[in-house]
Order: C-alpha cells, then sequence, then structure tokens
C-alpha cells in the first residue's frame, strides 16, 4: 500500500507530452513559474532542465591534488531560481542563484553534495570554479539535502538564462510545482489553461491522488485483510469445536449407549451434541466480542482517538459462533446417534 504524505500531497510535475516525433522542447514556456505562482494555493514553482554535455566532463579549478581524478562525467541541470523553494533544497554553504545570475546569465553553479565531493570542494569561501566542457562557472553553493528532486543532489545546477546562452536550451524541461494541502486538485485542472490555453493537452501533469480516495483505497485493502484473518479464524474455531465434540462423543460412548438402552432416540442423543457444540460457539462469540469491544476501547484511550463500534456487533457475534459450532458438531453428533447401545456398551 502506497503511503500518503503531505510531501507528496503538495507536489505537481509538469512535463511535456511526447508526440511522434519525440518530446517538443518547446512546448512548456520560460515563463511558467511565473504564470504558475499567480494561480492561488500554489507555494513555488520552478523549471527543472537536463542539459546534454554530451562527452564533456565536469572538472574543479584550481587543481588541488594532481594525484586524484580531477574530472568526472557528472549531471547538469538548469534551474529557475524559484525550483528551489518548490524542491526545499537547504544549503550547506555559500547562496542560491537568483533572478540577476539567470537574467544577466552569469556562469555560477550550485553543486549538490555528492557532486561537490567528488570534485573536492567543500565550501566556497575560496571562490572555487567548474569547468564545464570550455566554460568556466564561480561556485556559489553547495546543498546539503533536497526533499523533492534527489536527483539534484549529485548534479551541477547552474541558472536557466546561462544554459540558454552557454548549451542553447530551447525550452523547460519540467516545472516543480509546490501547492498547499488541499490544493492540488484545483491547480492540476487550472495549469494546462494557465501555461498553453491554445493547445492544453500537450501537457503531461503529475499529481498525487486525491486524499480521500487513497483513503478508500487504503481502507478497502484493510477489510480485505480482517475479513481475511476473520474467515481463517472461524475455520481454525470450527474445526476446534468440532474436535472438542468429537472427543466427547469417544470418551461418553458408554454414556451414548446407557441412553439408548434406557430409551433415548438417535435424534435425542444428536440434538444433545448439537446443543453442545453450539454452546461453546455461543461462549466463544461472547468472549471474542466481549475481548475486541476492550481492545478497541484501550487502543483508543491510549491513542486519544475516539472508539467507533458496530452496536451490532456484540450480538451478530454470538448468532455467528452459535452457527458455526452447529455445523462443527454434526458430524459428531451423527456418529454420536449411530452408535448402537450393544455395540457402545461393547466398546
Amino acid at each position: 500500500i502506497s503511503q500518503f504524505d503531505e510531501l507528496a500531497a503538495t507536489e505537481i510535475i509538469i512535463t511535456a507530452k511526447s508526440g511522434p516525433a519525440g518530446v517538443d522542447p518547446e512546448v512548456i514556456p520560460w515563463d511558467a513559474p511565473t504564470r504558475l505562482r499567480r494561480l492561488n494555493g500554489v507555494v513555488a514553482a520552478g523549471t527543472l532542465s537536463e542539459i546534454d554535455i554530451g562527452d564533456a566532463l565536469v572538472s574543479s579549478s584550481p587543481v588541488k591534488d594532481p594525484r586524484r581524478q580531477t574530472a568526472f562525467k557528472l549531471a547538469v541541470q538548469a534551474a529557475s531560481p524559484g525550483l528551489f523553494k518548490a524542491v526545499r533544497a537547504e544549503l550547506a554553504t555559500g547562496r542560491l542563484p537568483d533572478w540577476g545570475h539567470s537574467n544577466r546569465m552569469d556562469r555560477v553553479a550550485v553543486l549538490g553534495p555528492s557532486a561537490a565531493l567528488r570534485l573536492g570542494i567543500v565550501d566556497v569561501e575560496q571562490l572555487p570554479a567548474i569547468a564545464i566542457g570550455d566554460h568556466l562557472y564561480l561556485v556559489i553553493g553547495i546543498l546539503r539535502d533536497v526533499a523533492r528532486q534527489p536527483d539534484l543532489l549529485s548534479s551541477v545546477i547552474i541558472p536557466e538564462g546561462t544554459a540558454r546562452h552557454d548549451f542553447g536550451l530551447a525550452g523547460p524541461g519540467s516545472v516543480v510545482v509546490e501547492t498547499r494541502i488541499g490544493a492540488t486538485s484545483l491547480i492540476v485542472q487550472q495549469t494546462p489553461l494557465a501555461l498553453r490555453p491554445d493547445n492544453p493537452s500537450v501537457l503531461k501533469i503529475e499529481f498525487p491522488p486525491e486524499p480521500q480516495r487513497v483513503r478508500e483505497a487504503v481502507q478497502s485493502d484493510l477489510n480485505v485483510m480482517f475479513l481475511l484473518l476473520g474467515g481463517l479464524s472461524l475455520i481454525v474455531g470450527a474445526i476446534g469445536i468440532g474436535n472438542i465434540t468429537l472427543v466427547s462423543v469417544i470418551e461418553r460412548t458408554g454414556e451414548i449407549g446407557l441412553r439408548r438402552a434406557i430409551g433415548a432416540t438417535r435424534g435425542h442423543i444428536a440434538v444433545q451434541f448439537l446443543l453442545e457444540s453450539t454452546s461453546l460457539g455461543v461462549i466463544g462469540g461472547i468472549l471474542g466480542a466481549s475481548l475486541g469491544v476492550l481492545i478497541v476501547v484501550a487502543v483508543s484511550a491510549y491513542q486519544v482517538w475516539t472508539p467507533v463500534l458496530d452496536p451490532a456487533a456484540p450480538f451478530l457475534a454470538p448468532l455467528i459462533g452459535g452457527a458455526i459450532g452447529l455445523v462443527s458438531g454434526t458430524y459428531p453428533a451423527l456418529r454420536a446417534a449411530r452408535l448402537e447401545p450393544v455395540e457402545a456398551f461393547r466398546n
């Protein structure tokens, strides 16, 4: 069962749908975050695009230890300033790029912790730089963690405007949106028209299911599981009652023969054992219902919940238990009724 949490409930990811010719990189407009932030319920929005750098490697500069490998194949991603808030990024050191860096196409970069470790960069006080192919970028910050988009932890992140200038980025690859709790479904409906009023169908929107639907699905799974456990318990209980009644018939063979000898009919003998097995079932149902009510009340009191009990359950449990006992005692009762007095005395 999928866990439904607050983090997943407030995330929307927007990408372009794939067509016959592949994904059109210009489907999502550059000002998508600005448009989305105007919608009521949007907390933050930012674009995220993976940059194809071909065979180029990322290296640190200057080289502090020539014995270590200094050039690596790392993921390079372009992000708008709003992305860092949308993914709940935490800084370990330095600062995050802003709109000024993007508009001026500054060659600055933020490193994920894994990327910084591989490049041997631990802080930004000494103004470290990295080379991506033929371009040199000043490292202005290192991330500590992100709540969403974990790929950022091992990536080099540069401003969106810089990526457009240096790598010819044609359009945003995706938009990450954080919404307020309960506003996700409304934002999902409004997003296509806000971004592409001319052709809303070209957008693909990934969003969490409604909390009510998740709750219903989880409740349905739990109900099925408890029904299976309850059915298994009934089968075990039925076998137990049948076994006890059968043992009782075997141990009381002499008594059965004596009763038959003094005038008891087969029906009398069968009814006697059926009543005994039914009584066992009724007693078991009463004890089980009582124990269940006590457990529900105790757990609710401990968790400070309001206990909810089905008023029919305490009455249905003895009836179901009695029915199980009646069915389970049928074979032993018939076996006892078939005993002849002479055979019973001989045994």
